[in-house]
């Protein structure tokens, strides 16, 4: 296998431990371990201090599994595999294409959700945004277009990003529809999962809506935990998951003993972890609302749905990268350009997930002033 660089991950190494300010991480801030383990129950303190740094079972320990399980409405220990959310996606990619199957994928898309299925020598095609619509949409009827007798595969992710994008229950019953209709394996990423703006809105998982779905979640997106590197798979098929679990072992094998105590933590206190994210995702957006009005004349914004991220359109005679190389050198700003993602060179992400967001704004709004004059 032969893989192109990952440019978003490759752009974040060169600036996000560096730059002074970052306004496009999809994270939300990492919750401090102190924070983590006082929400821990007797029992779970327990299991802390007398943690024992050994292997662990590759599919996760069943306290894990357990603390998973309760997030879903049908899916059983049996049908949950824990790893990393990058290993997940890689493994899956590899264990159900074959080269000459086609992959249909949302665009623009985080790089890996495509790119591994490139390097097995599939043929990809991208489900664009319809462009008549002044926000974000992905009408599912262009999905069933796309669809071929080779298509194998289907890759969607709500909430998404970079857009904020997120279906209606309406066209999301759709888009499960059309991968029976066609029987296809549906791998929904929603590692933003119970992001959503308005509560209301949650989709259900993909897993608890269609037999041959495989559905991604993890610790650090809706957690704000991304150090545990814990992600998992699960799937009512659970001939893909052992076909996962044979694989893993040749990767990570098993996962980080410390960061399953934390994760089960989290997950059974997740409201704990997902409410003060979503205050400051809220107050974020309607700060940008706002800034967005005041400089109307210098990029669109279409103001997302659910997540932790937007895209917006820059109005600049040049490039998104060449506007973001001079921002971070000049402010300490990094903004993460479109290039990163393969989607032209106007674009840029916004994330909405950190406390320092309206100290970076202000500056970000007197150098966009000054530059205008």
């Amino acid at each position: 296998m032969k893989i192109k660089e990952f440019a978003v991950e490759r752009y974040f190494a060169q600036y996000e431990f560096t730059a002074k300010y970052l306004l496009s991480s999809s994270d939300c801030d990492g919750y401090p371990m102190e924070f983590v383990l006082n929400l821990a129950s007797a029992e779970e303190k327990e299991r802390w201090n007398n943690l024992k740094l050994g292997y662990t079972e590759t599919r996760g320990s069943l306290e894990l599994r357990e603390a998973i399980q309760q997030h879903y409405r049908t899916i059983e220990l049996d049908e949950i595999i824990v790893s990393s959310p990058g290993e997940a996606n890689f493994i899956l990619m590899n264990v159900v294409l074959s080269k000459g199957d086609h992959v249909i994928c949302m665009a623009p898309m985080y790089q890996s959700l495509y790119e591994i299925a490139k390097s097995l020598e599939t043929d990809i095609s991208f489900w664009e945004p319809d462009q008549q619509q002044q926000d974000w949409y992905y009408d599912p009827a262009g999905l069933e277009k796309l669809i071929r007798p080779e298509t194998k595969l289907t890759i969607v992710n709500f909430p998404h990003n970079p857009t904020g994008f997120s279906p209606s229950r309406v066209d999301y019953q759709r888009i499960i529809e059309i991968a029976r209709k066609h029987n296809l394996i549906l791998f929904s990423d929603e590692m933003y999962r119970f992001l959503d703006h308005n509560p209301k809105e949650t989709l259900d998982s993909a897993c608890d809506l269609y037999e041959n779905a495989v559905s991604l979640w993890g610790t650090a997106k809706t957690f704000g935990l991304a150090g545990l590197r814990l992600g998992w798979l699960t799937s009512k098929n659970k001939e893909i998951l052992q076909k996962v679990e044979n694989f893993k072992d040749y990767l990570s094998i098993c996962n980080s003993a410390t960061s399953e105590v934390l994760a089960t933590i989290a997950l059974n206190h997740m409201d704990k972890f997902v409410q003060p994210n979503l205050q400051k995702i809220r107050r974020n957006l309607e700060l940008f609302s706002e800034f967005h009005q005041q400089n109307k004349d210098l990029f669109d914004f279409s103001k997302p749905v659910t997540g932790s991220t937007a895209f917006i359109k820059l109005k600049i005679k040049g490039t998104a990268l060449d506007f973001a190389e001079k921002l971070v050198k000049e402010t300490g700003i990094m903004l993460l350009p479109a290039e990163t993602f393969e989607y032209g060179d106007k674009h840029a992400r916004i994330g909405f997930g950190r406390e320092n967001f309206p100290e970076v704004l202000e500056i970000f709004g007197n150098y966009l002033a000054s530059a205008a004059h």
